[in-house]
C-alpha cells in the first residue's frame, strides 16, 4: 500500500466512523442487543455487512439510480417512518413497564428471526443510509480518484469495528442495567430517537 493508498484508507475510516457513531435507531438496536447479550453477532454481521455493501454500491455510482427514479427516495421515507413509529410504540411500552437483566440468568432471548428481520429493517428501510452511505460518502470517495476504493476499505474497517465494538462492548454496561430504572432510561431515549426519525422522514417527504 502506497502513502496515497494510506491517507485514502485512513480518511475513510475516520469519515465512515463520524457517520455512523451518531446515536440512530440502528445503533440503539444494537446496544439494546450487546446489553441483553442476544444474537449479537448475528445483529452485528448483519449491520456491518449491509454497510459495506451500500458503500460499495456508492463508490460504484449507484447514487444516480435515485436520480432517475425519485420517487424511491418517497417510498423509502414512508416505510421507514412506519416501521420506526412502530418500534418507538415498543420501546415506550418497554419504558412504562421496564425488567431488570440480571447478568447470570436474563431469561429466554428473543428468537433469532424477529432479531434478524428488526436489524435488516432498521438498516434497509432508513433513507439516511443511503443519503449517508451511498451520496454522501460515495461522493467524497470519488474525490480520491483512482484511490476510491482504498477510501471504502478504510469506510468499511470503521463500520466493522464500530458495530462490533457497541454490540459486544455493551457488556460492559450490563451492572448498570441491572436496575429496571436504567432499562426505563434507555428505552424512553429509544422510544424518543425513534420517533424524531420518523418525524424528519415525515417533514422531508412533506418538504419534497
Amino acid at each position: 500500500m502506497d502513502h496515497s493508498a494510506l491517507v485514502a484508507t485512513l480518511a475513510g475510516a475516520g469519515f465512515g466512523l463520524s457517520l455512523i457513531i451518531a446515536i440512530g435507531a440502528q445503533n440503539a438496536f444494537v446496544l439494546r442487543q450487546g446489553l441483553r447479550g442476544e444474537h449479537v453477532l448475528a445483529v452485528v454481521l448483519i449491520c456491518a455487512i449491509s454497510d459495506i455493501i451500500l458503500i460499495a454500491a456508492g463508490i460504484a455510482g449507484i447514487g444516480s439510480l435515485l436520480d432517475l427514479a425519485p420517487w424511491l427516495v418517497d417510498v423509502m421515507r414512508i416505510g421507514g417512518a412506519a416501521f420506526l413509529l412502530a418500534y418507538a410504540v415498543i420501546a415506550a411500552r418497554k419504558a412504562i413497564r421496564p425488567g431488570a437483566i440480571d447478568p447470570e440468568t436474563s431469561g429466554a432471548p428473543s428468537p433469532l428471526w424477529p432479531t434478524v428481520t428488526t436489524a435488516v429493517a432498521l438498516t434497509w428501510l432508513n433513507p439516511h443510509v443511503y443519503l449517508d452511505t451511498i451520496l454522501l460518502l460515495g461522493s467524497v470517495a470519488g474525490t480520491h480518484g483512482d484511490d476510491r476504493w482504498w477510501f471504502g476499505a478504510g469506510a468499511a474497517a470503521g463500520s466493522i469495528i464500530w458495530f462490533s465494538s457497541l454490540g459486544f462492548g455493551a457488556r460492559l454496561l450490563r451492572p448498570l442495567f441491572s436496575k429496571p430504572a436504567s432499562w426505563r432510561i434507555l428505552d424512553a431515549l429509544i422510544a424518543i430517537v425513534m420517533a424524531a426519525i420518523a418525524a424528519s422522514l415525515l417533514h422531508g417527504l412533506m418538504e419534497g
